[in-house]
């Protein structure tokens, strides 16, 4: 048996990339320049495909490579080519002052990375199954703290394109967790929720066009000027 058949290989592959996905996330919480998050959020939703490809490879699954290639296709490539073209034409490359400034939010996404860590620990199982079968289960952490650190930029960022990448980052750490721990949804799922994800932005980002157009800004506190 070659190296990269063996499944200990691929467990070690996968715990490295995700946790490199889970460095990303932390940077773009601290980056306040949008097209600098937006390769970061490239380069995220790469590694996830990675994983994806990965357990693909050692399970046998199909249905996988299918959500690998999307991830890659749509979440890669085609998306962020669309946030960075829309970076470029409302002319606004730097995020403004956040809620929280930098250091305290590097604090708070290491508190939460604990507590993805501490949650994630109260489902684990001892694994009745080896090899194969069970590569991935332990990035349920880093998928926890991705969806809890995502929610968290999203309260903490005032610009609505970042809040946009918050809630596709968001959406990495449920896809993280849907694959390691289940495999994947069914296909028709799978698919309902790509183009769902791609619609998403799409509408969100006409919307922030609308609102620079408007208000000349992204910052979405502006919209309670709207209050009659």
């Amino acid at each position: 048996m070659y190296f990269f058949e063996d499944p200990k290989f691929g467990e070690t592959m996968i715990t490295l990339m995700a946790a490199f996905v889970l460095v990303l996330q932390i940077a773009m919480l601290a980056q306040r320049y949008l097209l600098t998050n937006i390769k970061a959020f490239a380069a995220q939703s790469f590694l996830l495909a990675c994983i994806a490809n990965t357990i693909a490879y050692f399970n046998d699954a199909p249905h996988i490579y299918v959500a690998a290639f999307l991830t890659l296709l749509l979440k890669a490539i085609i998306l962020p080519i669309l946030m960075a073209r829309l970076v470029r034409e409302i002319g606004i490359r730097k995020e403004i002052e956040p809620l929280v400034n930098a250091p305290i939010s590097i604090l708070i996404a290491g508190g939460l990375t604990m507590v993805g860590y501490v949650v994630a620990e109260s489902f684990y199982r001892p694994e009745t199954a080896t090899g194969a079968a069970t590569l991935g289960h332990n990035t349920l952490s880093v998928a926890i703290s991705l969806f809890l650190i995502g929610f968290f930029t999203m309260i903490n960022r005032r610009k609505a394109l970042t809040q946009v990448l918050a809630l596709l980052t968001l959406e990495n750490g449920l896809f993280l967790a849907a694959i390691s721990l289940t495999y994947g949804m069914p296909l028709v799922v799978e698919l309902g929720v790509f183009f769902d994800v791609l619609v998403a932005t799409m509408v969100l980002g006409i919307l922030v066009y609308r609102i620079r157009a408007t208000f000349d800004s992204m910052d979405v506190s502006k919209l309670r000027r709207l209050r009659g």
